[in-house]
């Protein structure tokens, strides 16, 4: 029976750490009853005893994913599942390490589980251990650094080190290794959370505002209701001009025609001259066509009513934008029955009112965009989404998890304006400002506005921007070590 209760009880523990319970501290102790449920079982048997808590986890986790699609649902929960089963032969290995050695294996191998999820067959990095602590934010500062990663690493070190504890196989030095690296790292992050970026950025400031439409999934590409959803994008935006902004920012997919077809010439006439006329910098989330294909796309029109330049979506959303595989499997069609979207080919820096960069839907959960960006000499991030696919659920707030890191990342505001929610403001130390909120603090399937300034970015890196991901590296170099030296203490 514990075999059952206790992956349960972990893959609830952790699930509950994330958006939207935010229950972050369940994180640190999560992984335990899993560990415990490990202890002396086969080879065979820690594999499914974890691929069943992978199975609990994902499928409490990532359940509005039905509303999308079921059977795709199904298939991702199983794929994702096989990463828990993988980590429990990572356990069932670490028995024959010292107590010191399985304190860093467990974690890094994680570690390495998590960047391989976020990349393989295009990649799902959703739900990293690290981005339950979104919330903690003294842990999160080390992120300007390690990335994310550190701090799902610390997380599940935590975790190695309370079983230990509980085992009575805690030695003090390695208690003291413990304590150590927790202590360093929350005291980075209360050192960093010192700062203020009115004293530690450049005086140069910006006025920006989002609005947020509201707009039902069902009715966004319904012609009859075109009109009315761009009359309410068009009255949020004069209301949220009387605030004087340099830029105001729409949703992704906010115009309810496609640029670059003659149909929809007299609707973004109307959006040229609302610009004009408000003397404002407008940013749109736009579908557009061109040469016969269709791109995600961010439309930059100035404050002369002129468009001026736009941004196609880099990264694509596996059965949301296309299908992957398809000519090779033509029933993953049935899986999710879409048409593709074409990828875009070239980052892009938008010049007004100062160099930014914009990131559609699920691009800022790929740390590689932002910090390309960032080189290239954007000055604060864009995240423009609707994630009014996952209905009222907890699908928003895990993506704003990972808007928080890329900000923290970078040192760098990072600005959302979402259909649905959530849109606000999240300053370089992972601060959520302006959120959108209704009368009753409601921030999600909400009306409004919200404008904030924001501080200009120095151009200054971070040693996670300038470095990337080469915490990857040691946590490679750490496992591939401590495997060579079990094979040739076995041999």
């Amino acid at each position: 029976m514990s075999q059952v209760i206790l992956p349960i009880l972990s893959a609830s523990l952790l699930s509950l750490s994330f958006a939207s319970f935010n229950l972050w501290l369940f994180a640190w102790v999560g992984f335990i009853p899993l560990f415990i449920a490990l202890e002396n079982k086969s080879l065979r048997q820690t594999f499914i005893i974890s691929f069943f808590c992978g199975v609990v986890f994902w499928s409490l986790t990532i359940y509005w994913l039905i509303h999308v699609t079921l059977l795709g649902q199904i298939v991702l929960i199983l794929y994702l599942a096989v990463y828990f089963g993988v980590f429990g032969c990572v356990v069932y290995l670490s028995r024959y390490f010292s107590p010191a050695a399985v304190l860093f294996f467990i974690p890094s191998s994680w570690v390495l589980l998590e960047y391989l999820r976020s990349y393989l067959f295009t990649g799902f990095p959703w739900a990293q251990v690290g981005f339950s602590q979104y919330k903690n934010l003294p842990v999160i500062q080390i992120a300007d650094v390690t990335g994310s990663w550190g701090v799902s690493f610390l997380v599940v070190l935590l975790n190695v080190g309370f079983y230990l504890a509980l085992r009575k196989r805690l030695k003090a030095k390695i208690s003291l290794i413990c304590v150590c690296i927790l202590f360093l790292s929350l005291a980075y992050g209360f050192y960093r959370l010192s700062y203020k970026p009115a004293l530690c950025f450049n005086k140069e400031q910006l006025k920006v505002s989002v609005v947020q439409g509201n707009i039902p999934q069902d009715l966004k590409w319904d012609n009859q209701a075109a009109t009315g959803i761009l009359n309410n994008y068009i009255e949020l935006t004069r209301a949220a001009a009387k605030d004087n902004p340099d830029l105001v920012i729409w949703p992704e997919a906010s115009v309810p025609v496609i640029w670059g077809e003659n149909v929809a010439d007299g609707q973004f006439a109307q959006i040229f001259s609302l610009a004009g006329q408000l003397k404002i910098n407008l940013l749109l989330g736009v579908v557009s066509r061109s040469g016969g294909d269709y791109f995600n796309s961010a439309l930059f029109i100035n404050n002369l009513g002129q468009p001026e330049r736009m941004y196609n979506k880099l990264h694509l959303v596996p059965f949301g934008e296309y299908i992957p595989f398809k000519s090779t499997f033509p029933f993953l069609q049935t899986i999710a029955p879409i048409g593709d979207i074409e990828p875009g080919r070239e980052y892009v820096i938008f010049s007004h009112p100062v160099d930014f960069a914009v990131l559609i839907c699920f691009e800022d959960l790929f740390p590689e965009l932002s910090r390309e960006f960032i080189k290239r000499g954007a000055r604060f991030l864009v995240n423009i989404t609707n994630d009014a696919w996952y209905k009222r659920s907890s699908a928003p707030y895990q993506h704003l998890a990972a808007s928080v890191f890329r900000a923290v990342e970078n040192h760098v505001y990072l600005i959302r304006s979402a259909n649905t929610g959530i849109s606000g403001f999240i300053d370089p130390f992972g601060r959520s400002l302006s959120i959108i909120r209704d009368a009753s603090g409601k921030n999600s399937f909400v009306k409004g506005y919200s404008s904030q300034n924001i501080y200009l970015a120095p151009i200054r890196r971070t040693i996670y921007n300038r470095y990337g991901d080469f915490f990857i590296i040691f946590c490679l170099a750490f496992d591939s070590c401590a495997i060579i030296f079990f094979l040739k203490k076995r041999k």
